[in-house]
């Protein structure tokens, strides 16, 4: 088989394929295809654009002309500390990342070669110019298997799924399970030591809600992600909840699992609906990234996080997506992510307005939410 040959990419293709993945109406593996361009690549693409946005605006007005020289032994010493601190930064940023991970911090565009920029990574150049295959469509169909079976047997591991899916005739190896379980984002759900060791920076807070009672609207929120299938391709739904009535108070659709859309549904039901006391998530890197929890900490919102795999401790998300699913993503097969995003958005206003709950008293969550509210936040 003969080798592909490097490419190079213009900044006007990068661009454009930034932009379109930042419009978010095609999924990952959609614009893989389209460009011909490895999906880590186009996440790449897609975070250096935002990053860069300011600059379109021009630099700082009131930056400071060059320096004058430094005399020789001031610039060794200089070189010295650059040295020490290049060093230290190559082994924080081996320390407590997979190889996934370091891969979306190569940047093609930077005048460090490639090659260096992956050594000083540790990993290998190779994995770096490869190009994987878009996701085959009998994948698809066996992650949309996978995500049913996760949700009537939360608990069910590797192992338990390759012989449910057997059951129904896909013959599959455990190895291919796991595999496709965390391109989902999805694991078994049983409580089990918490033995990993949280991402530089990333903190893991408490439980808070262990034998609280919740007898109000905004004592507390919870929130979490759910892998979407589409007729082709995937997406991620993220959802903001009031654990004392049901209320969805704000979603996103994703076509990658960044922590931004999290965040940017996060904003908006701080300002519609002010802001909890408890905020509870689970143990996911956008939920303890700096961006997500900073907003939290800003508002002086507790935060309360999950034990690993425990999916009781944030039950009232995990029946959100069962009613999403059962009742409205696995009836359709979304052409594209703007449909999924107007049908699940559709759903959503109806299940907030119009659908009843048995554990409301058959109220609905607008009715259990506004009707709870103390009376100056209800006018």
């Amino acid at each position: 088989m003969s080798r592909r040959p490097r490419r190079n990419h213009s900044p006007a293709f990068k661009a454009k394929v930034a932009l379109a993945a930042v419009k978010g109406e095609k999924t990952l593996a959609e614009l893989a295809q389209l460009f011909d361009v490895h999906p880590n690549q186009i996440t790449t693409w897609r975070t250096q654009l935002l990053e860069g946005a300011a600059g379109v605006f021009g630099a700082d007005s009131a930056a400071e002309a060059a320096e004058p020289a430094v005399d020789v032994k001031t610039l060794h010493a200089k070189i010295g500390e650059l040295t020490l601190a290049n060093d230290f930064l190559g082994q924080r940023a081996r320390q407590g990342r997979t190889v996934a991970e370091r891969k979306t911090m190569i940047d093609r565009s930077h005048s460090l070669p490639v090659a260096r920029q992956a050594r000083e990574l540790g990993i290998s150049r190779g994995s770096v110019y490869y190009l994987p295959r878009p996701v085959p469509e009998t994948d698809l169909a066996i992650m949309r298997r996978i995500d049913e079976l996760h949700l009537e047997v939360p608990f069910a591991g590797s192992r338990m799924l390759r012989d449910l899916l057997r059951q129904d005739g896909i013959e599959i190896g455990r190895c291919h399970v796991a595999t496709l379980m965390k391109r989902m984002a999805i694991e078994a759900l049983d409580r089990r030591p918490n033995t990993s060791k949280p991402a530089p920076g990333h903190k893991i807070y408490p439980y808070l809600l262990r034998k609280l009672p919740i007898v109000r609207p905004n004592q507390v929120w919870a929130t979490d992600i759910s892998y979407i299938p589409m007729a082709k391709g995937f997406v991620y739904l993220v959802a903001i909840v009031d654990w004392f009535s049901r209320k969805v108070l704000a979603h996103r659709v994703s076509i990658t699992m960044e922590a931004d859309f999290c965040v940017e549904a996060l904003e908006e039901a701080l300002a519609r609906y002010g802001k909890p006391e408890i905020f509870n998530t689970d143990q996911g890197s956008q939920f303890t990234s700096l961006a997500f929890t900073s907003v939290l900490l800003r508002e002086k919102i507790a935060i309360s996080m999950d034990g690993r795999g425990a999916w009781r401790d944030n039950v009232v998300v995990e029946r959100l997506w069962r009613s999403v699913k059962y009742e409205e993503v696995y009836l359709h097969a979304y052409g594209t992510v703007s449909e999924a995003r107007a049908s699940i958005r559709r759903y959503l206003g109806f299940y907030n307005a119009r659908r009843p709950h048995s554990s409301l008293g058959a109220k609905t969550p607008d009715q259990a939410y506004f009707d709870n509210l103390p009376v100056a936040m209800a006018a």
